[in-house]
Formats: structure tokens, sequence, C-alpha cells
């Protein structure tokens, strides 16, 4: 049997709780899920690529058909360097499947062989999106249950360094 290799793309910064349920979800479904962090320079993210694959390194601990790695540029260009034949993407609302939509029939333009697998997150996560999260812990509200716990110790860490720099 073929092994079907599927990465899961995005910035995650911070990962949440519906991006573990994607990663957990996902590595059910394919032989090999990688889960892609995002380099980009137009961005300018709280957490730095490598504290990312870190972080989610440690909240996919266990899943030993998930790796973590880094990238740049088009996803079809990783895809074929990784031997991906699906791209697994998180939908939460109606706006979220317009974007997807539009991304993935790009893709498939561009990659016709590659295929779009779109996964909802469990319904306690269907509102949780990275941004969000930043927003809320930046005003000092919880985001406890919305993310893992050695993602929110990294929040409060990085919250502590930037308060001493400023």
């Amino acid at each position: 049997m073929p092994t079907v290799v599927a990465i899961y793309p995005g910035s995650f910064d911070p990962p949440t709780n519906g991006h573990l349920d994607l990663i957990q979800r996902g590595s059910r479904l394919f032989d090999r899920l990688i889960v892609a962090v995002l380099r980009n320079a137009e961005k300018q993210p709280l957490f730095t690529p490598g504290e990312r694959v870190a972080m989610l390194a440690e909240i996919a601990q266990g899943l030993s058909n998930v790796e973590v790695l880094e990238f740049e540029g088009l996803l079809v260009d990783f895809a074929r360097q990784c031997g991906a034949q699906a791209v697994l993407r998180g939908i939460r609302a109606i706006s979220d499947y317009e974007y997807e939509l539009q991304m993935a029939l790009m893709n498939r333009r561009l990659a016709p062989r590659l295929e779009t697998v779109f996964m909802m997150p469990a319904e306690a996560f269907s509102y949780v999106s990275s941004r969000l999260v930043k927003e809320v812990f930046e005003l000092g509200g919880s985001v406890t249950g919305l993310v893992p716990p050695r993602v929110e110790a990294r929040l409060q860490a990085k919250m502590r360094d930037l308060g001493a720099r400023g």
C-alpha cells in the first residue's frame, strides 16, 4: 500500500487547541502528517518560527507519524519536496471556507495531483483562532482551555520578556 503524506500548513502563532484537535485527527487519517510552520517576513508574529516549531513538536509528542517543519514560499513546492499528496486545512466558519476554497483551487491549478482536505475542528474550538487568543491574552483575559498548557506557559513567558524590554 502506498503511504499517504499530508501537510497541515499554517502560521500557528500561537498553536491553539483547535490546531491540536486537527493534528490529532489528521494523524489518524494519514500515514504521515507534516505540520508546516510558514515563515512569512510580511507578518509580525509573536513567536519566531523556531519557537512555533518547538511548541507544536511538544504538543504533538506521542503522535509518531507527525513531523513539524518550517517552510517558506509556495505550499505546492514544499508539498513536492515532501512527497505529499494532500493538504489538510481547518474550516471554522463560512468566511474561512471562502478563503480556503480560493487557496485550494489555486493549489490545484499549480499542482493538479495535490488534494485539499477540509476538516472542521471540534465544536468547542470552532471559534478559536491564534489572532483571537493573542488579543485576549494581551488584554489580560484567560486563554486556559483555548491553548495547550505548555503554549499558555510560553505565552506568559513571552509577555514577561516583552514587558521587561518595553
